[in-house]
């Protein structure tokens, strides 16, 4: 078996020394001499060393060797085709078997694929110089960073903003502290951001909202009327806590949750319909979680209120529910005063009644949905 061990110089200065491609054992061994002592300090002249050293090893082996130096210079086109035309020329002389490269760097390693159309490439070995692999590896990783534009404005485009925006803001508010905490602010909203694939989102709603126009989804319309009721619930909730006259953060907390929630349950419930009326214009059958979701809604919505209104009874914030006597002639009800724990009793029940309820339509509508298809699919046949 014979082997070919190259080594690659894509600069081109070996060439300059003597003409390519230098075939042989001492042909490199005067190459690696006149070369080292010309600049001992050149990557090229472990390149040569390595080379020798593999070819040596090959031979201990048993193997016919071929050591060859291969250089090319000039523009990208010129240089692969000074390698492909050397290339050649060795196979034509040699006919080895297989060939095993050797590199100092990853430029060179680009020549790579040239050889290998032309000949079974066995190995590739890259040297790098002892001292130097931490700082060439640095190089490298940096290189490729750079070269990545999604990493580039990811961490270099808040780098660069903060780094401007910082004597500005020292300027405005004359306070590092000010404007350290203002830069740190926007560069973790920045990160939030990238990280939770808002910046998706955003780039595909334009056109979920072109679509929605265009094909008449009722959701859209749903969606603004949710929103409005949802601002208007945080409205409600905002002045309820204004008017009470506590400074515990969990009675305030449940005052808001009292008087929002009607107003958030049903922002939810035009939404949640809208996406079911969606479904059903649809008619590819709709599944169980869509037609379940307005009654959770509901349930949730019953349960948040019980909760929250027994919290503020409990804190004497508003006095218990009271039910006025009802007298409907053939049968009188005398009015009755809830007692905090029967309210929220009346509520979470309410609450398991209604979800209850939802389960046992949806899976009723599935149940007749796949009924129509067995019939549909008995008349096709």
């Amino acid at each position: 078996m014979s082997t070919l061990v190259v080594c690659l110089d894509r600069g081109g200065d070996l060439a300059s020394v003597a003409e390519p491609p230098i075939v042989g054992t001492d042909a490199v061994e005067s190459l690696v001499t006149e070369f080292g002592i010309d600049d001992p300090e050149d990557s090229r002249v472990n390149c040569l060393l390595e080379g020798l050293r593999v070819a040596r090893d090959l031979e201990a082996d048993g193997e016919a060797v071929t050591v060859a130096v291969i250089s090319g210079s000039g523009e990208t086109v010129g240089v692969s085709r000074s390698v492909a035309r050397q290339t050649e020329q060795l196979l034509a002389a040699h006919e080895p078997d297989s060939a095993i490269v050797v590199t100092d760097s990853t430029e060179d390693e680009r020549l790579v694929p040239i050889i290998e159309s032309r000949v079974a490439v066995d190995a590739v070995d890259r040297v790098v110089v002892r001292q130097a692999r931490d700082i060439e590896s640095t190089y490298y990783l940096l290189k490729q960073f750079l070269a990545d534009e999604e990493l580039r404005e990811t961490v270099l485009v808040p780098i660069g903003a903060a780094l401007l925006a910082m004597p500005i803001l020292l300027l405005v508010v004359n306070s590092v502290t000010m404007a350290l905490g203002a830069i740190a602010a926007a560069v973790g909203l920045l990160l939030l951001y990238k990280g939770l694939g808002i910046d998706e989102y955003v780039e595909t709603l334009p056109g979920q909202i072109h679509n929605a126009l265009y094909s008449g989804q009722v959701s859209l319309v749903t969606y603004v009327v949710a929103a409005g009721l949802g601002l208007i619930g945080l409205f409600v909730g905002a002045l309820g806590v204004s008017a009470t006259a506590s400074d515990s953060v969990l009675i305030l907390a449940m005052r808001f949750g009292f008087d929002a929630v009607p107003w958030l349950t049903a922002a939810a419930l035009a939404a949640s319909s809208g996406r079911l009326l969606d479904e059903l214009l649809r008619r590819d059958g709709v599944r169980n979680a869509y037609l379940n979701l307005p009654f959770g809604v509901v349930a949730v919505g019953l349960v948040v209120r019980g909760v929250s209104g027994y919290f503020l009874e409990r804190a004497d914030v508003f006095a218990s529910m009271s039910v006025s006597s009802v007298d409907l002639g053939i049968i009188s009800i005398e009015g009755f005063t809830l007692t905090p724990g029967t309210r929220l009793a009346v509520f979470l029940i309410a609450g398991i009644v209604v979800s209850l309820v939802g389960v046992r339509f949806a899976a009723y509508f599935s149940e007749t949905n796949i009924e129509e298809e067995l019939v549909d699919e008995r008349a096709a046949e």
